[in-house]
């Protein structure tokens, strides 16, 4: 299982750097090189597939991700596992398809009481029993730190409990309970100064672990929250687009 979950990281991340290899431990062959690579994971909520400039977009802008896909393997013909939040993010964690997860659907899902068909019954969280890929890495003494959505269960069931060291904001409400502006009302985060928002925040905590943690090797994992609802962008960027539009 692990050499799996090895894999999908390979396949799903950018690496940046490498140092020499420290004792690795009771981790999968693969990890067993000279040196190790330090993980970045960005995932983007209801993110549309023409929503970023290097996959099409002629309106939206995306400077910094376009940059980052110049230099990477940019992919234009795959799946996600499941069509809603829940499920894909137990694939992404665990490398499983979300049946054999047990999570087929957002959590705590939806159950109509006038369906025809018998819905599945679904677990709401992430079982403490799969390994996680951050469970991996930090097996293999990498620093791992989660930022943002989670949505793979409550109280015993966090990032901290599934192989992160650090959260910010991942708890088990599947958008920001206090919306995208400070306060956030987020058990998990912080409240930042009056108009702070999420997005921004989610951003400059991580960049402060990466320069935290520039002479070890890590996992970043960085799940926004956007652009799930409640629709609220960055008022900093409004008027632009609205003249941008008014334009088109």
């Amino acid at each position: 299982m692990k050499n799996n979950v090895i894999s999908l990281v390979a396949l799903c991340t950018f690496f940046i750097g490498c140092k020499e290899k420290k004792t690795l431990g009771q981790v999968p062959d693969v990890m067993d090189k000279t040196t190790y690579k330090n993980v970045v994971f960005i995932l983007v909520d209801d993110l549309g597939w023409k929503d970023l400039a290097c996959y099409g977009s002629s309106f939206y802008e995306t400077p910094n991700i376009d940059w980052l896909a110049a230099q990477s393997n940019l992919f234009t013909n795959a799946y996600s596992p499941n069509p809603v939040c829940s499920p894909t993010r137990a694939a992404i964690m665990t490398g499983k398809y979300p049946t054999r997860v047990g999570i087929t659907d957002w959590i705590p899902g939806y159950e109509s009481k006038d369906a025809i068909l018998k819905t599945p019954e679904d677990l709401y969280e992430l079982p403490l029993e799969e390994v996680t890929f951050a469970e991996v890495l930090k097996e293999a003494d990498y620093k791992t730190f989660f930022a943002g959505k989670w949505h793979l269960g409550d109280t015993g069931f966090f990032p901290e409990d599934q192989g992160f060291d650090i959260n910010k904001g991942g708890h088990h409400m599947g958008q920001p309970p206090g919306g995208y502006y400070s306060p956030y009302k987020n058990p998990k985060l912080s409240d930042g100064p009056e108009g702070e928002y999420l997005t921004d925040r989610l951003t400059n905590e991580s960049m402060a672990f990466l320069e935290d943690n520039k002479d070890n090797p890590f996992l970043l994992y960085l799940s926004y929250y956007t652009v799930h609802t409640p629709i609220q962008a960055s008022k900093k960027h409004i008027a632009k687009f609205h003249k941008q539009k008014s334009k088109s």
